[in-house]
């Protein structure tokens, strides 16, 4: 027996014994800048050698270095209690990043404002630096160390029989790293919309082989970028707030944009350091 219900009104909708209407779960939070709690001006008059090198970051963020370029204030003849005063001005913004078993790298909650640390194999802290720039060229580095300058070879992969896009896709990435330059467009391969099988994704992470940095990016939902065991090859994974995967791209580039910060938010970096700093003034 079929049931015909009205388009509108009374009626049109189902009752209880009919089921519950499901709708998406909708996102529930996105990062914001948020003012760091910075200390009472008593207590920042006993940190004056901290004083002093967020002045010099102010000074690197008003001469806004250029891509590829960075400026950097070494913490280390602090203490830890002037460094750690330096942290709570600085707070924590939307990029994590580590880099192999010894460099971490947080932003803080001003764009393009760097917290660097390096531990030595024994974790002690060998160094400890604010660095200012769109990316921390020491993490960079170590990226483009540990990668191999082309994909790698395979002489008969164990999932060939489930392959197809994978070749053509590695290719494309193979000719465009050896066209790829300094200062040169990315190039991106949206995986999101070919059709790929788990043994194309299997071959390409063969291919492309694992990097030293994971880089986080928390805005609307995560970004999850990955270098791989190929320079200037980096595989980025979106993710709504729900942690489902909505984009998933391989791209050719010297960083990722996304895990950049633009030289526009290196002067609105620098407009609210000032602010924060000019409470101490």
């Amino acid at each position: 027996m079929s049931i015909t219900r009205p388009l509108a009104g009374p009626g049109s909708q189902p009752d209880d014994e009919d089921g519950d209407l499901a709708f998406m779960e909708l996102p529930k939070g996105m990062a914001t800048f948020s003012m760091p709690q910075i200390p009472e001006p008593e207590v920042a008059a006993a940190h004056i050698a901290a004083l002093e090198k967020l002045d010099a970051a102010l000074e690197a963020l008003r001469a806004a270095p250029s891509p590829g370029t960075s400026i950097t204030i070494d913490l280390l003849d602090l203490d830890a209690d002037n460094r750690a005063f330096v942290d709570q001005m600085l707070g924590e913004g939307e990029v994590s990043i580590v880099a192999g078993s010894h460099v971490q790298a947080q932003e803080s909650v001003l764009a393009g404002v760097w917290r660097i640390h390096v531990v030595g194999s024994d974790g002690a802290l060998i160094a400890d630096a604010i660095e200012v720039g769109e990316f921390p060229l020491s993490v960079l580095a170590a990226a483009q160390d540990a990668g191999a300058p082309t994909l790698r070879a395979l002489d008969r992969p164990a999932f060939e029989d489930d392959l197809m896009n994978a070749p053509s896709i590695a290719a494309e990435l193979a000719d465009k790293l050896a066209a790829f330059a300094p200062g040169a467009p990315p190039h991106a391969i949206n995986l999101s919309l070919l059709p790929v099988s788990d043994g194309d994704l299997a071959y390409l992470d063969a291919r492309l082989g694992q990097g030293a940095v994971i880089i986080l990016s928390r805005g609307y939902g995560n970004c999850r970028i990955s270098s791989t065991g190929v320079r200037n090859a980096w595989w980025v994974r979106y993710f709504n707030s729900r942690e489902i995967l909505i984009l998933n791209t391989i791209e050719i580039c010297r960083v990722p944009d996304v895990a950049c910060a633009a030289r526009e938010d290196l002067e609105d970096s620098a407009e609210r350091l000032a602010e924060i700093l000019g409470v101490y003034r």
